[in-house]
């Protein structure tokens, strides 16, 4: 199951138009499941990337009265000071990274693979990225936060993503993970990895939701770092926007 022991059923995806030569890993967010990503990454698609959205296993969670629901690790608060679910985190990160290894195996250089996530998701991309050995394309970081930010050095030298480019996104109407939250993330983030390299976009009255605004500018940063290879055709065009709440 992609590298996932746990209880949770095969990724959403969406398959590359002709030879995949490159991959976007999403994870969704908490409760929600990848079939939603899966549609919308389809309004957005370039033809030569295949788009994988894992489901989180489920799993009673802390912070909604214990809860049993799709979680890739547990919760406690949605707030700088909260408690963390460490062994949990690590445990799902790993999975994260069986994933990336089978992509490789399947023929995608781990180079030409870019995690993503929104919320709970894209909180567990960040971490893996950091604390990943595979060098990776970049990651989109939407309405989230970096879990166990204490636990990072000042800076990663010796990381092999400490010059990914990160695309981070937020609504400034955020009443789930408080705007500041997303921008004290990107602050922290550029102590870690090659500052010029990370992007922090905020959409004006946005909760915490995905836009059509926001989508254009994850395919703009997808087509930036996950560019046709030099013997590809290269992709000219419309597409259909989508939008995730979850």
């Amino acid at each position: 199951m992609c590298g996932n022991n746990m209880s949770a059923p095969l990724p959403a995806i969406v398959p590359a138009a002709r030879k995949a030569t490159a991959a976007v890993i999403f994870l969704h967010g908490l409760g929600d499941t990848g079939h939603g990503w899966a549609e919308a990454f389809e309004g957005i698609r370039i033809p030569h990337v295949k788009y994988i959205c894992p489901h989180a296993p489920t799993m009673p969670v802390s912070l909604n009265m214990r809860m049993s629901m799709p979680s890739w690790f547990d919760i406690y608060g949605l707030s700088p000071e909260a408690e963390e679910d460490e062994a949990g985190i690590k445990r799902a990160s790993e999975n994260v990274k069986a994933m990336i290894d089978q992509e490789v195996k399947n023929g995608i250089p781990s180079h030409r693979i870019l995690l993503g996530g929104f919320s709970q998701g894209g909180a567990l991309s960040l971490y893996t990225a950091l604390t990943s050995q595979q060098k990776l394309a970049g990651v989109v970081a939407l309405s989230c936060w970096l879990p166990l930010r204490k636990s990072f050095p000042q800076a990663a030298a010796n990381s092999p993503n400490k010059d990914m480019h990160v695309l981070q996104c937020h609504g400034d109407s955020d009443p789930l993970v408080p705007f500041v939250f997303g921008a004290q993330t990107a602050e922290k983030m550029k102590s870690l990895i090659n500052p010029a390299n990370v992007t922090f976009k905020s959409y004006r009255g946005l909760p915490h939701s995905a836009c059509p605004e926001e989508m254009i500018d994850i395919k703009r940063f997808i087509e930036k770092q996950l560019p046709a290879l030099s013997d590809e055709p290269r992709e000219t065009g419309g597409f259909l926007l989508a939008c995730r709440t979850a």
